[in-house]
């Protein structure tokens, strides 16, 4: 059948659009420049010109496909632009389900955030938990797009099944939390947070996103988690991967929290008031119902970091 990939030139949607080219789909992908175009057919995919504020664009995009994979979305741990992030997640999410609606599209899958959970500090979360709170704009942003998506879907009549990774780690993930690989790599000595988060092997979200083509409940959400690891413990996990040994001490959380003034005042790109929260705040998932509903299994953490040490030393990073 055919299928519309938007997001296919960033690093889960390429994912995705890999895992449905191998599948025998017939895939189109969503490209608002040449380099974009360029990179989604290297994967295989036919690209189509357009973009989440045309709707015009999307509806042609749509135009006889069956399933809409909306990837697409801004991911930014200190956004500077908050409008166009909030327009990015919860605008665009609208603007992809209504053009599938249009189109004659039979279902949209959402790429959602385990972060739109909201889950209570120190609770282990699933996709029932009543949210209380987003300790980032980028959670919240997630939490809006995704219940907008919901409510549009239900006024058209579309199928929409979301899905809620946890951090996606593996082969092609060079920037963000690759630091981690980086510093692992040059430091015998490493400070971390005091701090647990989910990880998700980006094969198994790409596998997790198909699955909920075609075995999720329309109108359910999906986490996709395969492990919940302590920062502390994910260091031990690339040291090992690495072949060396590096010696890690934890920040307590309250001291994170202190330090969420001083970030507003000197905000940088990887360091501010929201990533501070986040990690103070922590993530533990429950992902039952992947395994359960979708027949997920979950890559072991430890070969995820080793794939992803293999892949960054191939290409020089470390």
């Amino acid at each position: 059948m055919a299928v519309l990939v938007t997001g296919a030139s960033g690093f889960v949607g390429g994912a995705v659009c890999r895992a449905l080219v191998a599948s025998g789909e017939g895939v189109r992908a969503l490209a608002r420049s040449d380099a974009a175009a360029e990179t989604v057919a290297a994967l295989g995919a036919r690209p189509v010109r357009g973009s989440l504020e045309d709707p015009g664009s999307l509806v042609e995009a749509a135009r006889g496909v069956e399933v809409v994979y909306h990837v697409a979305g801004r991911n930014e741990p200190c956004p500077r632009d908050l409008a166009g992030l909030y327009r990015a997640n919860v605008a665009g999410a609208v603007a992809v389900v209504e053009a599938a609606a249009r189109a004659g599209a039979r279902r949209v899958v959402l790429t959602s955030s385990a972060a739109a959970i909201g889950e209570p500090r120190g609770s282990v979360a699933t996709e029932e938990t009543v949210p209380v709170g987003f300790p980032s704009h980028y959670a919240r942003s997630k939490y809006l797009g995704e219940r907008a998506a919901f409510e549009t879907a239900a006024r058209f009549g579309i199928e929409l099944v979301a899905v809620l990774p946890s951090s996606v780690q593996g082969p092609g993930r060079a920037t963000g939390s690759a630091r981690l690989f980086r510093l692992a790599a040059s430091r015998r000595r490493l400070v971390v947070p005091d701090t647990a988060f989910g990880i998700v092997d980006v094969d198994d979200c790409a596998r997790g996103h198909l699955l909920a083509a075609r075995r999720g409940g329309a109108g359910r959400r999906y986490l996709l988690s395969g492990a919940t690891v302590t920062a502390a413990e994910a260091v031990r996990l690339v040291a090992e991967a690495l072949g060396r040994t590096v010696e890690v001490r934890a920040v307590g959380r309250r001291l994170l929290r202190l330090a969420v003034p001083v970030a507003a005042v000197l905000p940088g790109d990887l360091v501010c008031p929201d990533t501070l929260r986040t990690l103070a705040h922590g993530h533990r998932f429950d992902a039952r119902r992947s395994r359960e509903e979708l027949g997920l299994d979950y890559t072991p953490v430890a070969e995820t970091v080793a794939r992803t040490v293999r892949w960054l030393r191939s290409t020089g990073a470390l």
